[in-house]
Formats: C-alpha cells, sequence, structure tokens
C-alpha cells in the first residue's frame, strides 16, 4: 500500500499542485497532518483539496487558531504574518470550511495496508503546540512512549524526518508550503508497505509570491513571506518562544 503523506500546506496552493503532479503514480490513501492555512495566498483551494482527497486529517494550530478566532501561539518572529494571513483566509474561506477546520480531530488513527498509523500534529503529548526538532531524539522517545502504531506521523516544524524509535517509526514530511529546512522545494513522504521516503518538488515559488502581492497584504508582510518561501526558511528564526 502506497500513502501520500502531507503537512503545513499553509495555503500555498502552487506547491501542493506540484507535489500532486510530481507523484504521478495514484496513492492507495492521502493522510494530512494539518495547517492548511496561514502564510500563504490560497486557503481555499487547499482546504478543498484536503476535503475531497484526505482519508483522514487532523487539526493544525493555524487551522485551530483560525476556527476559534485566536492566535496560533506561533513564535514571535512570525506571528505578525500569521495574523496578517489569518484574517486573509478567514475573508477568503466560506464560514462551512472555518467550522470544518474546527470540527478536524487532534489526532487520527488508520490501518492502511496492515500498518497502524497514529497522526497528530506535533506530538501524541500535546497535539497541537509542543516543537521537537528532528535531532531531539531523547524528547521524541519521551514523547511517543506507549504509543500503540506501527508509524506516527507529526508535522509542526516544517523539518522532514524519519526516526526510528524501538519498532516504531516517527515520520515528520516537512512542510508542503513553507519548508524551513533550507530547501524551498515542497516537502513531503511517501510511505510504502511501512517503509517511509521523504521527497522534495520543485514549484513556482514566485508564483506564490506574485499571488501574495495581489492580496490585501502590508508590504513587509509579503516581503517577509516571499523571504522565507525563496530561502526555505534560512534565517526564519527558531520558534522557541512557539509554535511553527
Amino acid at each position: 500500500m502506497r500513502v501520500l503523506v502531507v503537512s503545513d500546506v499553509h495555503a500555498n496552493h502552487e506547491a501542493l499542485r506540484a507535489v500532486t503532479e510530481a507523484e504521478t503514480e495514484e496513492p492507495d490513501a492521502v493522510l494530512c497532518l494539518g495547517d492548511l492555512v496561514d502564510y500563504g495566498p490560497d486557503p481555499v483551494p487547499c482546504v478543498a483539496w484536503a476535503r475531497a482527497n484526505a482519508a483522514a486529517t487532523v487539526r493544525g494550530n493555524h487551522d485551530d487558531a483560525l476556527a476559534r478566532g485566536i492566535r496560533c501561539r506561533c513564535a514571535a518572529s512570525v506571528q505578525p504574518l500569521s495574523d496578517a494571513t489569518q484574517d486573509l483566509a478567514r475573508r477568503a474561506l466560506g464560514p462551512e470550511d472555518v467550522a470544518w477546520l474546527g470540527t478536524l480531530p487532534l489526532e487520527a488513527r488508520v490501518t492502511i495496508g496492515g500498518v497502524r498509523f497514529l497522526l497528530v500534529h506535533a506530538t501524541p503529548q500535546d497535539p497541537l503546540f509542543t516543537y521537537l526538532r528532528p535531532d531531539e531524539r531523547p524528547a521524541w522517545e519521551r514523547a511517543v512512549e506507549g504509543v500503540d502504531a506501527d508509524v506516527v506521523l507529526v508535522g509542526h516544524t516544517h523539518l522532514p524526518m524519519a526516526l526510528k524509535i524501538g519498532t516504531l517509526l516517527v515520520v515528520n514530511p516537512g512542510s508542503v508550503g513553507q519548508p524551513r529546512d533550507g530547501d524551498p522545494r515542497a516537502a513531503y513522504a511517501v510511505v510504502e508497505d511501512g517503509r517511509p521516503v521523504l521527497r522534495r518538488a520543485s514549484y513556482d515559488v514566485e508564483a506564490t509570491v506574485r499571488s501574495l502581492g495581489a492580496q490585501t497584504l502590508a508590504p513587509d508582510i509579503v516581503q517577509g513571506l516571499a523571504g522565507i518561501l525563496r530561502s526555505g526558511g534560512a534565517g526564519a528564526g527558531s520558534p522557541s518562544g512557539g509554535a511553527a
């Protein structure tokens, strides 16, 4: 069984489209790890794609914030970017889509081809906010202690990861719409018969930047978002003061 795993699309439809076009072989299932909105210019087609294609989608901190009308608790360095694009998403999405984001589960369990998946946005102990980098192995060991699954799928950090902890596999596909590992290409994962492959897809970053510029966003907001998109998050700052 072949499973396409996406996370942190962040309203970047150009990047999402590149991922789907790169995968010429139809997956048996699509799993989405949340944060469909904020930071990008196109929340409507991204939410529509997830609703139409994902076998399971969990709620990210940005989805939760939009649905509840609160801040996402991201790092201070990117909070203004989130605030501005959350307003954009609220105006673009209809009330039914906003309500759908708020009803997404904080975790989901699915079995595909005999492989038991646990889906959360951040960590099993704190599905929305805890930020653990790939190199924080002891913290990950604590975070997945007692989890009954074969594969734990997480997002949130925008940093791709495949970490083996005992018999458990922890996979972060990275961010489709706003990578922050220094590589601007859209990041995603394919899990085939329980084995993960981390993949990248090139997309037209400048098309997303132009689309941001066409929105009712202040020039400094567009400039900040464009810098992250063009650099793959290099210099975007660590979310040590909050979530991603």
